[in-house]
């Protein structure tokens, strides 16, 4: 009897991980697709204006924005696009870009920032990480993160990574922050949530929108 029960206990795991396979491998959209997708799991909203690469260049037109608010006779605000604040973002002020990313590309969809890219999954400690659903994925694959930004203080916001996609699996919530801790580089800065990138702003630097397709910085006004 105790065979018969464990044999049957092994044909519902085969079962289940069939069915896991099957969904993954025939149901779940293709990873390129996500290029051309007009909306994103848990986003609000339909504003999208399509995913802009990220490069040193837009890293530049971004912090030349960014400085230009630090003139008194300069603009009291900034916009700019998907790209250049991605860009600006993850290559000047947060660098947290995982080591071996490739094609990293930016988007906005409803009031959050997107980035995806290609890397190596042993960036966000490998496989391990994921028990069961590390199963699913090789040693690289395509990553999603998707989130708001925040001010904390002058001079100092982060990234708030509320959705987290590894190839075609999104990450559970509750994984999310040991996944991002994983990604983090360099000493832990006071202040920031578990899932949350550092980003060192200028302390002229009052809040940071995002909407309508574009991000928003605003400076002090004394």
């Amino acid at each position: 009897m105790k065979g018969c029960f464990r044999r049957a206990g092994c044909l519902v795991i085969i079962i289940a991980l069939a069915a896991l396979w099957y969904w993954y491998a025939r149901v779940e959209q293709p990873a390129a697709s996500i290029k051309n997708a007009p909306t994103a799991a848990g986003t609000t909203g339909a504003s999208n204006t399509g995913w802009e690469p990220i490069t040193t260049a837009d890293a530049e037109h971004g912090r030349a924005a960014v400085e230009a608010l630090a003139r008194r006779s300069g603009p009291v605000f900034a916009n700019l696009t998907p790209g250049e604040a991605a860009s600006y973002i993850f290559l000047v002020v947060a660098k947290n870009l995982p080591p071996s990313a490739r094609n990293a590309q930016a988007a906005i969809m409803g009031d959050r920032l997107y980035v995806h890219s290609e890397v190596d999954l042993k960036d966000f400690g490998g496989a391990s990480q994921l028990g069961t659903l590390g199963m699913l994925l090789g040693s690289r694959d395509s990553v999603l993160l998707g989130g708001t930004i925040q001010m904390l203080k002058p001079g100092l916001a982060e990234f708030t990574v509320q959705e987290l996609k590894l190839g075609r699996l999104q990450v559970p919530q509750a994984l999310i922050p040991r996944l991002i801790t994983q990604m983090k580089r360099g000493k832990k800065v006071a202040g920031i949530s578990q899932n949350g990138l550092p980003m060192v702003m200028p302390s002229y630097i009052s809040d940071v929108r995002i909407a309508n397709g574009k991000i928003t910085l605003y400076k002090s006004v004394q």
